[in-house]
Order: C-alpha cells, then structure tokens, then sequence
C-alpha cells in the first residue's frame, strides 16, 4: 500500500474550513497522498483533435464518455470546466470533481504569439455551485505558462485562486508548463524543476508537470530534482500522447518509485479508449498510484482479472 497519508494544512485555511479541506484531501487521493487525476479539460485545449479520429475510438466523439469513465473507474478526481459540470453533473452527482478554471485552444502556436490562459470562472462560482447542488467538488485547476510574457498576469491569477480556493476548503492543482519565446527546452529537467518550486511558491497542493526528457527520451531519475525542489507540494506528471499500456504502466511506476512524483494526471490515454477498456485501464493507473501495485500486477487488473 502507499504510505499512510499525514494531512498538513496549509495556514492559508481558516479554522473553520480546516475539516472540509482535510476531508477533501483525503477523498482526491485516497487517503495516500498520492492523486489520480483524469484530465477531461482537452475539449478546450486540443479542441476535437484528442476526441475524434485515427485510432480513438468512437465512444469519445461524446463528451458524456469522460463522465461515464469517471463514474466507473476507480479515480481520486476529473478536471473539467465548470459548464460540462453544469451540462452532465446532475446525472453523474457521485463523480469526485476539480473544476479547471481556465483553458485555451492550441489554434494560436507559441511560434506565433507567447501563450496565456486568463480565467474562464472564478472561484466563488465553484464554490456557488457545489452549495447549491451538493456535487462532490474537491478542487480546483489551473494551468500557468512559466517564461511567457504574460506570465505575470498568470501568476497573479493563480496566487489568488490558491488563496480564495483554501479559504473554502478546496484543493488546489496547478498545470505548471514552461512554454513560450523564452524558453528553449521546455522538457529540460531544470527547468520542469523550477516550475514545480513556483507552484510550491505559489501554495498549490499539487502541480502538473510534463515529465522532463534528455535527447528525446523521458527519465523518470529527472524527476526528483523536482520533487525536491516543490516541497510539500505534490508533483504529478501528464499521462502525454497515448502509448503502449505496459509502456505507460512502467513509466508511471518509475515516475513515482525512482523520480518521487505523488501521482499522475491521465487524459488521451485514457478516454480514447471503449469505455470498457478506458476503466480498467483507470483501474490499472489506480493500482500503481494509490496501492502500490507492480506493472505486472497492474497489467493484471488491466486485463480484468481480480
């Protein structure tokens, strides 16, 4: 199993939100620590490229298939925008959420203009949300482009929305990518590294990484530099393209065994698959992440046996 999880509230949490937030801790992972995040924010990011074509299969033509997925498989949480909540929560109320708080298309390249993502919701609408509707929303997202020349109106609106989310108790996860003109090697492992201690700076919970590469190949043994360097913020990495299960399963393993990550945040690796298929891979991730499971064992439950 993974270690018994020791909840450290950040002082950032009023007294009487301190329950709410270690409950909700405890629910996104388990009770290990560790998260199991399925991102379903790729509507807006990737727009119909991730959802439809060669070698995805049609059940994710539907945005309704991310729901299902997520209301099957064993996850600790599903990021998506605060309206798809509003379109299928109602029939999938027992689902744990993240409400990802901005986005954008990848229509404009960063060859042609420096990337930013402004807020498409704020906090408070969250939080008048899961009020009002009693839905399972433990959290809250958002993605900041380190080295952009819009990086500080990014990180501005990341500070407060740490801020404004721990005062109602939610847990916060930060998309930290090094992306723009000024930055040369976005998988470089110093700089995945740096990103992460911003997010740390920042008081994330959790920040999303892109694991880093050398010569075009990703090491786990990268990582640790920025386990380090976030503290008692947890690092996850992105599930990235879709690749071989036992690839992806030993690549998740090492992530957390040899480079120290607390999890991991999996989206087209998991939802352009059947939907039959998409959960007992969730299954297979949730084995690793939260049980501690070896590829062999994971690739066990991938392959449906008990």
């Amino acid at each position: 199993m993974a270690p018994a999880l020791d909840i450290r509230v950040p002082l950032d949490v009023p007294p009487e939100e301190e329950e709410r937030y270690r409950e909700n801790y405890h629910k996104i992972t388990h009770g290990t620590g560790r998260l199991m995040l399925i991102a379903g924010d790729q509507k807006i990011e990737h727009l119909n490229d991730d959802f439809f074509g060669e070698g995805i299969h049609p059940d994710d033509a539907n945005p309704e298939h991310l729901f299902q997925i997520a209301s099957r498989g064993r996850i600790g949480v599903f990021a998506a925008q605060l309206g798809l909540l509003a379109r299928y929560a109602r029939d999938y109320p027992d689902v744990p959420y993240l409400v990802k708080l901005n986005s954008k298309t990848n229509l404009i390249k960063t060859s042609q203009s420096d990337p930013v993502s402004s807020e498409l919701y704020h906090v408070r609408q969250v939080v008048d949300l899961r009020d009002r509707t009693g839905l399972s929303i433990l959290g809250v997202g958002y993605t900041v482009y380190i080295g952009s020349e819009y990086e500080p109106l990014m990180l501005y609106q990341a500070s407060q929305i740490v801020n404004m989310a721990h005062k109602h108790g939610l847990i916060t996860v930060l998309w930290m990518y090094p992306r723009g003109a000024a930055v040369k090697d976005e998988r470089n492992s110093h700089l995945v590294a740096g990103a992460a201690g911003v997010a740390a700076a920042i008081g994330s919970d959790f920040a999303k990484v892109n694991p880093p590469k050398i010569d075009g190949v990703i090491d786990a043994a990268l990582l640790s530099e920025a386990a380090a360097a976030a503290g008692r913020t947890g690092v996850v990495c992105s599930g990235g393209t879709r690749a071989d299960v036992p690839e992806f399963l030993q690549q998740l393993h090492d992530q957390i065994h040899i480079g120290g990550m607390m999890g991991n945040a999996t989206g087209r690796n998991v939802h352009q698959r059947s939907l039959d298929e998409a959960v007992r891979f969730c299954n297979a991730i949730s084995a690793i992440t939260l049980d501690d499971a070896s590829v062999d064992e994971a690739l066990k439950v991938y392959g449906g046996e008990k």
